[in-house]
């Protein structure tokens, strides 16, 4: 049996989502996901995100940005795994590759670097080309393209 949804008034719920876009940036998608936690007729629903959008609460292309720079600089993500997570998210290809600016090519192939040499030396027991090909793995699996990896080793 589902819980009951607690009854807020149309502004007490405006209000709500106001709240929860200030505290982090958000997408379409997230916003309309914490609105079905309310009970809302579609034109109110319309009127709400028109609101955010006005008032620049709800911003796709600044989301897709801070999305991009947290998932790279602090976890780490390669380019693939970043747009694939923000495909998830509804955002479009066209935003997703113009927001990619925001991370520096000698920034991302010092990462690739730092992580190679890292989880290459952690390696133990294995054959020079096993510890190679593993390491490679690890890193398609963080979303870092082939090419890129392939330019940090042979440096």
């Amino acid at each position: 049996m589902q819980p009951e949804k607690k009854l807020f008034t149309f502004d007490e719920i405006k209000q709500k989502l106001v709240n929860y876009c200030v505290y982090q940036d958000r997408c379409h998608a997230e916003v309309e996901q914490k609105m079905r936690e309310f009970v809302l007729i579609p034109e109110a629903k319309e009127e709400i995100i028109l609101y955010l959008l006005k008032e620049n609460y709800l911003n796709e292309e600044r989301f897709t940005r801070s999305y991009i720079r947290g998932k790279f600089y602090i976890k780490n993500w390669g380019k693939t795994k970043i747009k694939i997570h923000l495909k998830q998210k509804g955002i479009i290809e066209k935003l997703i590759t113009k927001c990619f600016d925001e991370i520096d090519n000698g920034d991302y192939l010092s990462i690739i670097e730092k992580i190679y040499e890292n989880y290459f030396s952690k390696q133990k027991g294995l054959r020079e080309y096993q510890k190679k090909s593993k390491t490679i793995k690890y890193l398609l699996s963080r979303g870092f393209e082939y090419e890129n990896i392939l330019q940090v080793i042979e440096n």
